[in-house]
């Protein structure tokens, strides 16, 4: 189980991008950041790392390949879902046909971005606790 793994990050907004690292800096969290644009990028990274992420932390809307398309790209290819690296989406959307679409792929949870930093923290810490402890396929 790779609990050192990195953290997946595929987020477009770079003023998100910082609010999440200073939240995980602030939990101590000693996971790396491995921050991606859009799900382009992310699956080119997935597809050729030898890292075994601890989790994806996904937005939805995205350039050129959104979270569900990424998402969805994962499921089809055989090889990347066996790697079977958590997929949490963290959007500010709660708009429930994308809320039933991503679960339709199969992903590991679905969570509203917060507010304040307080907020993000309790559920960030949340999150990487639970999939830090899980049991999951090695490969």
């Amino acid at each position: 189980m790779p609990r050192n793994g990195p953290i997946v990050l595929v987020e477009d907004d770079t003023d998100d991008q910082e609010i999440i690292k200073e939240v995980l800096k602030n939990l101590q969290v000693s996971n790396r950041l491995v921050v991606h644009h859009n799900g382009e990028e992310a699956l080119d990274y997935i597809r050729t790392t030898a890292d075994k992420p601890l989790l994806i932390l996904c937005d939805i809307n995205m350039p050129l390949m959104d979270g569900l398309q990424f998402r969805a790209a994962i499921e089809a290819d055989p090889l990347l879902r066996s790697k079977s690296v958590p997929f949490v989406f963290l959007s500010t959307t709660n708009n429930p046909v994308a809320v039933r679409k991503a679960y339709d792929l199969t992903v590991q949870g679905f969570f509203q971005k917060r507010n304040t930093l307080e907020e993000m923290s309790s559920h960030l810490k949340m999150i990487i606790d639970y999939w830090s402890n899980c049991l999951r396929p090695e490969k």
